[in-house]
């Protein structure tokens, strides 16, 4: 059987750093520290497997008794002390470690080894009988509620009574008789609500506290922190047991935490916390006010100094930031965790840039070090750190960033009230994309229903705008003007905040910070005075030089496209033109043309909405100057686009001189039972000709005008939904006919390209044919989902978090690309249309062109770009550039 107990003490170590897998992050790094000889109190740690076979067994074996019971007796060689002797006892700390970070999300147990003999032994060797019994009540405390279930409310309770009996403003004030009655206390809380005696025997102690921390990698918590930072769930934790180092002897003790550089700013300085006369949980818990780290030295000079003197050797070791944790004990300083440290995305600009700059660090490994998903920190706002308020409800975080506005149920009012120069926020059941112009007036959209690629998360992403979506809490009230969330009823004009990157929902208007970046990004700050920006603009250059990915934006209107290429865009991968007409007189046009009886009357009302693409096209081709430009057909169901009843359907009816009866009877003509599998993409291209050579001439004409003004265009019209080579072949020949009037008509030639986009299973399989006929392929990937795994992404969000939380599914498939799946489909239609044709250009437009992980997928099977909402484009070329590092 291989090892499962690794020992540390005394300047050796069994481990080393480069043993996270087995050891788990602290467990290695314990190890590491003591190899390094710094002061760390001997222990040993048991291995991840082991936690991995009692979560599958629910017994830890025999064997491995052995081996830790033979490690605990070197462990009282190195600490000389015996565990379990009532004279001299040997107490642990059982500390859980994976081999990724999870800070807080699984258990420790502190003081372990006491019984009321060895609290008295203890009590004898140090000669402190209050802190002895100060331990033992605290040891009982965190035993009972981790191993025993006995809540760490019921002990609060006893021990509040006993502050107020004794008159103490603070734990630490209590008598030692104080604390041993508190003791027996303890002990017979435990006994009414557990059942059964705590535990004196040591071992038992031992055994039970480590399976609790096995079992903590199963806990609620856990679970959901692994789901969100993608650490995989079969990893297991490691457990470590180390002697204990007491902070809480007296005043000439004390414990902390400290930063080698500030979390926050990425300052170079020591930056942390620590109490006199304590233990760490009493910094963590915040019952009592921790000084800052400066002012350690004046209390523990040469525990200071030698604090100064190893941070700065961990940091030069392990050549990053890290997070320690230490115990002075009767002044003598000891190190009990190091870590890298959490960080946000300003500060790890500024560390990773200084490394650079300090020769710890290469460019490559700055552009490495920083996850690309966090860059979102630096595009949208955020909450004001100073807020101290708890949400009323939590939904998924579809597109980060922070808002507040006042509550609107309805996307006219919205659209009145935004006009009017209110903030407001729009609360929908779910959105359509009939509640565009709602979506576009609001600061903040917050839905029902929907899931992380819903109509509401898809659009707000698009345009860098809060949404929470999935929030489940909310109930609609039938008044259709207020929703009760909880026991609260908000109604509208009320006022609540959104915080798009945790999901979370408060009451009130809050302050929120605005991104420096963004701020760059949008032209109304000089980026000269904007230090992270600069810090950002330096790491993404030395990105881009690795990269061989592309990124391109999705992009609708000509301010998007600019800000996507201030991003740093090379292109755009996806115009939606239907975006362009729920706006003004453009809805009304399109509404005309749906309704019309005959030709004639559709091409009247197309000639209208012609010279509106027009316009929009060639301020795109002029924001995209050089680069590519690929333009949706009309992809949507027409009834998307009409009224569904209510003062509008009268007011249409009327301009189209029809009555309501009439209209109401041709709207439910268009309506149907799948639309998204029903008369959209180019079914409707093949239905209405009309409409593709509307948005072809739209196109083209654009294209010109743009060139004359000295634009470099690069069209590329992509026909979407398509899922046979004769769809292709019909709308190519209506595009390259209009094409050639156009053209001809203008006296210009321009080069273009024509593709489709692979949505469907069906063209993934026949993708050798449709390469016959398309000069690039750009895949779809939210509806090639939907497609593939016969989900619908506005209503998997009720399901898809069961499927998540029972391991059924490793991620949301429409967050992050189901490679085994969906990805088959992608490398095979890539594989075999390029084998048809060996110069196809290939990318994907869905929502997995912002996703780090896709991205890299995108990379490995040798697509040429990603496209992305411009406010992920960061993003998108941070981890292009990491996946070509990686296979380098």
């Amino acid at each position: 059987m291989a090892r499962m107990v690794y020992r540390f003490g005394r300047g050796h170590a069994d481990g080393h750093r480069g043993m996270k897998e087995t050891l788990g992050g602290k467990g290695a790094n314990l190890a590491e520290m003591t190899q390094l000889g710094i002061p760390v109190p001997p222990g040993f740690t048991v291995a991840t497997d082991a936690c991995r076979r009692f979560l599958e067994t629910g017994r830890a074996d025999d064997e491995l008794r052995r081996e830790v019971a033979e490690a605990m007796a070197a462990l009282e060689a190195d600490a000389a002390h015996r565990f379990g002797d009532p004279e001299d006892p040997l107490l642990v700390s059982v500390r859980s470690g994976a081999a990724v970070s999870m800070p807080g999300m699984m258990e420790t147990i502190l003081n372990l080894g006491l019984n009321d003999a060895t609290a008295a032994g203890l009590a004898r060797r140090t000669g402190s009988a209050r802190f002895a019994w100060d331990a033992y009540r605290r040891f009982l405390q965190m035993y009972g509620d981790v191993v025993m279930g006995v809540p760490a409310a019921r002990f609060e309770q006893l021990l509040a009574t006993k502050r107020l009996l004794h008159g103490a403003s603070a734990d630490s004030d209590l008598p030692a008789e104080a604390l041993q009655t508190l003791a027996g206390e303890y002990q017979q809380l435990v006994r009414a609500v557990a059942g059964r005696d705590f535990p004196t025997d040591p071992w038992d102690q031992l055994w039970g506290a480590i399976e609790a921390v096995w079992r903590s990698w199963t806990l609620r918590k856990a679970v959901d922190y692994r789901r969100v930072h993608g650490i995989p769930h079969d990893l297991g934790t490691a457990v470590s047991v180390v002697a204990m180092v007491f902070g809480n002897l007296g005043d000439d003790s004390g414990t902390g935490v400290a930063f080698t550089r500030n979390p926050s700013t990425g300052e170079r300085a020591l930056y942390g916390e620590f109490l006199v006369n304590a233990q760490g949980e009493d910094v963590v818990a915040g019952i009592r006010t921790p000084l800052p780290i400066s002012a350690m030295g004046e209390r523990f000079p040469e525990a200071w100094e030698a604090l100064r003197t190893v941070q700065a050797r961990l940091e030069a070791h392990f050549r990053d930031m890290q997070d320690i944790e230490f115990t002075v004990e009767r002044g003598t300083l000891y190190l009990l965790q190091t870590r890298g440290g959490k960080r946000t995305t300003a500060a790890a600009l500024r560390i990773a840039l200084d490394l650079v700059d300090e020769g710890v660090i290469a460019p490559d490994e700055a552009v490495r070090r920083l996850p690309p998903g966090q860059l979102d920190q630096l595009l949208h706002p955020v909450i004001s750190g100073t807020v101290r308020t708890d949400p009323v409800a939590v939904g998924l975080p579809a597109s980060p960033g922070a808002a507040s506005g006042r509550v609107v149920f309805d996307p006219d009012v919205a659209a009145q009230r935004a006009g009017e120069g209110e903030a407001v926020v729009l609360v929908r059941e779910e959105t359509t994309p009939e509640d565009f112009h709602g979506i576009v007036a609001a600061r903040a959209v917050l839905t029902a229903r929907g899931g992380m690629t819903s109509h509401a998360a898809v659009v707000a992403r698009g345009m860098g705008k809060c949404a929470i979506v999935g929030c489940t809490a909310l109930e609609m009230l039938a008044d259709h003007r207020s929703m009760r969330v909880g026991d609260q009823i908000v109604t509208e004009g009320d006022w609540v905040t959104l915080d798009g990157g945790t999901g979370r929902v408060f009451l009130g208007d809050l302050p929120t910070q605005p991104s420096e970046v963004l701020r760059v990004l949008s032209g109304t700050l000089e980026p000269a005075s904007a230090p992270t920006w600069l810090a950002f603009d330096r790491l993404m250059g030395w990105a881009d030089g690795h990269r061989r990915l592309r990124v391109r934006a999705n992009a609708d209107t000509p301010r998007d496209a600019r800000l996507a290429r201030n991003a740093g865009a090379e292109g755009i991968g996806l115009c939606r033109t239907e975006h362009m007409f729920f706006e003004g007189d453009r809805i009304t046009a399109m509404r005309e043309m749906i309704v019309a009886r005959d030709l004639a009357g559709r091409r009247r009302a197309l000639d209208r909405l012609l010279p509106m693409q027009r316009a929009d096209f060639e301020g795109i081709f002029a924001a995209m100057d050089g680069f590519p430009v690929t333009i949706r057909l009309l992809d949507p169901p027409l009834h998307e686009f009409l009224p569904h009843g209510g003062e509008e359907s009268g007011l249409l009816a009327e301009s189209l001189g029809l009555s309501r009866p009439e209209l109401a009877r041709l709207v439910a003509s268009l309506r149907e039972t799948n639309p998204m599998l029903g008369h959209r993409g180019c079914r409707l291209g093949i239905t209405y000709p009309e409409v593709t050579e509307m948005q072809a001439r739209a196109i083209f004409e654009a294209a010109v005008r743009a060139s004359r003004r000295g634009v470099d265009v690069r069209p590329e019209i992509m026909v979407p939904l398509v899922a046979d080579v004769a769809e292709l072949r019909h709308q190519r020949a209506l595009i390259d006919g209009v094409a050639e009037q156009v053209m001809g008509a203008m006296g210009e030639r321009l080069p273009y390209l024509v593709g489709t986009m692979i949505e469907l299973p069906r063209a993934a399989l026949l993708a050798d044919e449709l390469a016959g006929v398309a000069d690039f392929f750009s895949f779809g990937t939210n509806d090639l989902t939907q497609t593939t795994f016969g989900l619908s992404r506005d209503d998997a969000g009720r399901f898809l978090p069961h499927y998540l939380e029972r391991g059924l599914l490793e991620a949301d498939p429409f967050q992050v690309l189901d490679q085994r799946g969906v990805g088959k489909l992608v490398r095979w239609a890539l594989r075999d249309g390029r084998e048809r044709r060996p110069d196809l250009k290939a990318g994907i437009c869905g929502e997995h062109g912002g996703d780090p992980r896709s991205v890299a997928f995108c990379h490995a099977i040798g697509m040429d770009y990603v496209s992305c909402s411009p406010f992920r484009v960061p993003v998108a070329r941070l981890a292009a550039a990491q996946a070509a590092l990686d296979a380098a």
